[in-house]
């Protein structure tokens, strides 16, 4: 059977409303996220055996975090209880991560602090067949990204299988590197990659090829999506699979498809869209969260791919970092768009 463990910071989401009513009312509210927490909160409520690994400050709120965790059958017990605090980040409601609208205030957290020699892999992989992370990670410190590379080398020494999100935050990388510095080296160790052609040209240097994106037509975006999964596989050939995804704001609404490049052929995913959505935030953990599910549930690679696509979009409609959809939701959303 297989167990997935999700690594990657906890964070508090402080989420206050545009117009600056929670001054008045002394109200705002907090979500419990962090993109690989997120990751993990979906395959819970689809099934899946998950567990999630993360430094926390040994204290009473922690202990209550920990307890949501586990309310949400996602196994807490390997998380490691260290360090000084716990990472937060404020961002206006409505708002979009990659925006300038986010706030992060994650220095010198627990997970920050984290360094190489700190983690007993042997304990925390034991079991594991898959293991999920983020570039986000990385991009905390110098410390946090060699901590990934440790984990990625882990893995690879015990058959893991490895994913890896190129989630691109500007804001975080501030430690005197460029991700291209740092992610291609911990990016050979990983068996599936997913992002999108942006955040693979920044962060591991793939090209982008300015002529396709000139068109700014799906077509366009395919042949692009094919050429940047040939050139990542050709520049790691660890890495077996390749999953991209286009979101194209139109006014309040969204247009979405994504591509799954595996076994020498582009998928493409059935397209959604819509008028009006409610939040951004956790739609690619999602994403990655349904790749994950349909991989170790032995789905087809076009399955695999549509059940993480509708899963993501169902996403868009919920205000909360992380799914709340079932199984059963996404399967009919497949059904419905399809017909």
């Amino acid at each position: 059977m297989s167990k997935i463990l999700t690594f990657g910071e906890l964070l508090l989401r402080i989420s206050p409303d545009a117009n600056g009513e929670w001054l008045k009312n002394n109200e705002i509210p907090i979500f419990v996220g962090g993109a690989e927490l997120n990751v993990a909160t979906g395959l819970a409520i689809w099934g899946a055996d998950v567990s999630f690994f993360t430094a926390l400050p040994d204290h009473d709120l922690t202990k209550e975090i920990l307890g949501y965790v586990e309310n949400l059958n996602i196994d807490a017990s390997r998380i490691a209880l260290q360090g000084e605090r716990i990472g937060i980040y404020y961002l206006t409601q409505g708002k979009d991560l990659k925006s300038a609208g986010v706030i992060y205030d994650r220095a010198y957290s627990s997970f920050y602090a984290l360094k190489p020699g700190d983690v007993n892999w042997d304990k925390v992989l034991e079991g594991v067949s898959h293991f999920q992370f983020s570039a986000i990670c990385p991009a905390v410190s110098q410390n946090a990204a060699n901590v990934c590379l440790e984990a990625v080398k882990a893995c690879k020494a015990r058959g893991i299988h490895v994913s890896l999100d190129l989630n691109y935050r500007a804001k975080l990388w501030k430690y005197g590197k460029n991700p291209v510095e740092v992610m291609p080296e911990i990016a050979s160790y990983c068996d599936l990659i997913m992002g999108n052609l942006w955040a693979a040209h920044q962060m591991l240097g793939t090209a982008l090829d300015d002529t396709l994106i000139a068109q700014d037509a799906k077509e366009a975006y395919l042949q692009h999506a094919e050429k940047t999964s040939l050139e990542i596989m050709s520049k790691f050939p660890n890495c077996k699979a390749i999953a991209n995804t286009f979101r194209f704001e139109n006014g309040e609404g969204i247009n979405y498809y994504t591509t799954f490049y595996k076994e020498a052929k582009l998928h493409v995913s059935q397209q959604y869209q819509v008028d009006k959505i409610i939040n951004k935030v956790g739609s690619g953990d999602t994403f990655m969260g349904g790749l994950l599910f349909g991989i170790s549930s032995g789905y087809s690679t076009q399955d695999t791919l549509e059940f993480a696509t509708a899963a993501a979009f169902k996403k868009l409609f919920i205000p909360t970092d992380s799914t709340s959809t079932t199984k059963e939701e996404i399967l009919q959303t497949i059904k419905d768009y399809a017909s």
